[in-house]
């Protein structure tokens, strides 16, 4: 399949007061067309500030990619101005971001809101943007689209809101869609219906997505491949099958532990103790090595190599690296 992006070794900084936040460090992972990939983990394990990076909406100052690329259809975005970046956001690469409410201008009506992307970038004419705009409508199923058009965002509820947002990201056909906690704010029974909205669009369209949750039961149906986070590095990447069946990170086997069950009756849901690292000052080892009931001694020294299971499964830990005995050996003979 071919490569829609390509990302390597990103690391984004937040200079502060009190020091620099090291938010992402060393994020690779790519994106074929018209896959749906899936970023979890808990919050503030870097994965809205991947997607911003991606989007290049990282705030300069004081956050920084310091280091990495960003490669979308073979051309680095981290080289782009500003300016080249605006022509792209939009029209080849769009993002949902995670307030639908915050997301849409509430002095605006829904119909303009709609066209104006659609009028600076392809230079249609206002009417031709208004036809485009009522089949998007339609498309993302809001009903009543030549009234809805002419109606303010406090008029939509949220649900309503989330498929306007959908609708304005894809209007001008993106190659690349970013959502970035698309349904938090909603309700389970919308939520599904935002998520099958997500499958159909991209059977119509063969839009590439990147899913940003830290609700691994919301990317159980429609993920093609997860990449799991933690302390802003990816511990474990897999086809939905491997995660989920066959999870080898104990961090990803928290998570998993902690989804509601509805087919095993009065099972507990299992808390992951603790709390992530500062990242002021990252830990020279594995991350979770506080929290992981089965750390060994070399975890908190060394960060794990990436052990490949299969060739789309891949972990960081040294549970699943024979090289842990090797280096516990080596330590112990130095002392």
């Amino acid at each position: 399949m071919e490569k829609i992006l390509e990302v390597n070794d990103l690391h984004v900084t937040f200079s502060t007061f009190g020091g620099t936040v090291q938010a992402v460090r060393g994020v690779s992972f790519d994106l074929h067309k018209g896959e749906t990939l899936a970023i979890v983990g808990e919050s503030g394990c870097g994965k809205s500030v991947t997607s911003n990076a991606i989007m290049r909406l990282i705030p300069d100052p004081p956050g920084k990619i310091s280091n990495g690329t960003i490669e979308f259809k073979g051309k680095d975005l981290t080289q782009f101005s500003q300016k080249a970046m605006r022509s792209i956001r939009g029209v080849d690469i769009s993002m949902i971001f995670q307030d639908p409410m915050t997301a849409l201008n509430p002095t605006l009506t829904i119909g303009t809101q709609l066209v104006e992307g659609l009028m600076e970038h392809r230079k249609t004419s206002r009417a031709e943007a208004k036809e485009r705009a009522l089949e998007m409508m339609n498309l993302v199923g809001i009903p009543n689209p030549e009234e809805r058009f002419k109606q303010y965002p406090h008029q939509f509820s949220g649900g309503m809101r989330q498929r306007i947002v959908i609708a304005i990201a894809l209007i001008c056909e993106p190659e690349l869609l970013i959502a970035d906690e698309p349904t938090t704010a909603l309700d389970v029974t919308i939520q599904a219906q935002i998520l099958e909205l997500f499958e159909t669009i991209q059977e119509q369209t063969g839009v590439s997505i990147i899913l940003i949750t830290h609700d691994l039961g919301v990317v159980a149906k429609i993920a093609d491949r997860i990449v799991v986070m933690y302390a802003g590095k990816i511990i474990e990447e897999g086809t939905r099958k491997e995660i989920f069946y066959h999870p080898e990170h104990p961090y990803t086997k928290g998570l998993l532990k902690s989804v509601p069950r509805l087919d095993i009756k009065g099972a507990n849901l299992i808390p992951i103790d603790g709390t992530p690292p500062d990242l002021f000052s990252p830990p020279q080892g594995c991350p979770f090595t506080a929290r992981c009931s089965m750390a060994m001694e070399v975890c908190d020294k060394v960060y794990p190599l990436q052990t490949e299971l299969s060739d789309t499964h891949k972990v960081d830990c040294w549970l699943q690296d024979d090289r842990a005995e090797q280096l516990v050996a080596q330590a112990a003979d130095k002392t």
